[in-house]
C-alpha cells in the first residue's frame, strides 16, 4: 500500500512539474483576465501618447478606458511627409467612418490641417494623409495584435478594441496626439 502511495505521489509531481514546462514554454496561453465591462456611452476625447504606445479614452476629464497601441513604424517627431513612417502630433478630430476599411474598421483623423500643408509645401514635399485609427491586417485573430510598430503612420488596436471603439467614438471627437 505504501508503495501505491509513494507512486501516486510521484507521479502527481511528475504531473505538477510537465503543467509548469508547458506553462513556461509557453505552449497553452494562461488566462486571459476578464475583459472590463463594456463602455456605454460616447467618449468626449481620445489622448494618444506616443512614447508610451497607449491610448486613453475619457468622458470628461475621467479615463475610462485605455489601449496599448502600434503606431508607424518610425514614430519619433510629427509627421513631415508622405511615406516617412511618422504618426502626427497635434490636436485631430475624428471626421470620417470607414467599415470596409482594409483594416477591420477604421476612423479617420482630419490629417493634414492647413498647417500640415503649409509646412509640407514650405519643406516641398506632400504631407501624406489618410492617418486613421484601425485595427489589425486580415487574418489577425480578435483578440490579438501585431507586436511591434507596423503601421505607415496611423494608430493600431486589436480588433476587439477596435469594435468597442467603433461604438463610442463619434465623429468630431477630439483626438490629443502627443509625444
Amino acid at each position: 500500500m505504501k508503495r501505491i502511495a509513494g507512486l501516486f505521489s510521484h507521479l502527481a509531481l511528475a504531473l505538477l512539474a510537465a503543467g509548469a514546462v508547458v506553462l513556461a514554454l509557453g505552449l497553452i496561453a494562461p488566462r486571459m483576465p476578464a475583459p472590463p465591462p463594456p463602455l456605454t456611452g460616447p467618449v468626449d476625447r481620445i489622448e494618444v501618447v506616443k512614447s508610451d504606445r497607449r491610448m486613453t479614452l475619457f468622458v470628461g476629464d475621467l479615463p475610462v478606458r485605455s489601449y496599448a497601441i502600434a503606431l508607424g513604424f518610425d514614430p519619433e517627431g510629427h509627421k513631415q511627409a508622405q511615406g516617412d513612417g511618422r504618426t502626427p502630433e497635434g490636436r485631430f478630430h475624428i471626421d470620417r467612418r470607414n467599415p470596409q476599411s482594409g483594416y477591420h474598421l477604421s476612423l479617420g483623423l482630419n490629417y493634414p490641417r492647413p498647417e500640415d500643408r503649409a509646412r509640407a509645401a514650405r519643406a516641398g514635399v506632400n504631407p501624406g494623409g489618410d492617418i486613421f485609427i484601425h485595427g489589425q491586417p486580415p487574418g489577425i485573430p480578435q483578440d490579438r495584435r501585431l507586436g511591434h510598430d507596423w503601421t505607415a503612420g496611423c494608430i493600431a488596436l486589436s480588433n476587439a478594441e477596435m469594435d468597442e471603439l467603433w461604438r463610442v467614438v463619434p465623429l468630431g471627437t477630439p483626438v490629443d496626439i502627443l509625444p
